[in-house]
């Protein structure tokens, strides 16, 4: 990271802010051109989940390269300033670098699902999945090798 300054080490500074991101963007390559889609996450020690169809740009890139970036940021807001190259920007953003692996096994996609759902509807809330959905809903995870982060403003 070529600001020293702003990089957060804290492992527990770096998961509190994954906590409070809404969305993730993750990038994709096919080898020749970058891919990135916001995407509903759920997250655990290291470990994003998302959920897709079966069939699509994404799942096909995977299946090629299974190597992604994922990138979360919380608590954005733009630092106005009289003099136009004077603005600024406060923001936490987290940085991971992985490998892509489909779920299979019903258990641990119910799993992964919950991971999902609670980080939205709430951690102490259950759910039922319609065996279908499960059937139909393709779940692939990334533990995150590397996990950098950076505050500023």
């Amino acid at each position: 990271m070529r600001r020293t300054d702003k990089e957060i080490q804290s492992t527990a500074a770096i998961e509190d802010m994954i906590a409070r991101a809404c969305i993730c963007h993750v990038g994709f390559s096919d080898g020749e051109n970058p891919y990135v889609l916001p995407l509903s996450f759920g997250y655990e020690r290291k470990t994003f989940y998302f959920h897709s169809a079966a069939e699509g740009r994404k799942i096909d890139m995977l299946r090629h390269n299974p190597r992604v970036c994922i990138s979360v940021v919380s608590d954005y807001d733009i630092l106005p300033n009289p003099k136009a190259c004077s603005w600024s920007a406060r923001y936490e953003s987290v940085i991971g670098f992985g490998e892509a692996r489909f779920i299979a096994d019903t258990a641990e996609k119910r799993q992964a699902f919950d991971r999902i759902m609670q980080r939205y509807a709430g951690a102490s809330l259950s759910f039922d999945y319609p065996e279908e959905a499960l059937r139909r809903t393709v779940i692939f995870s990334v533990f995150c090798e590397t996990l950098t982060a950076k505050v500023s403003g």
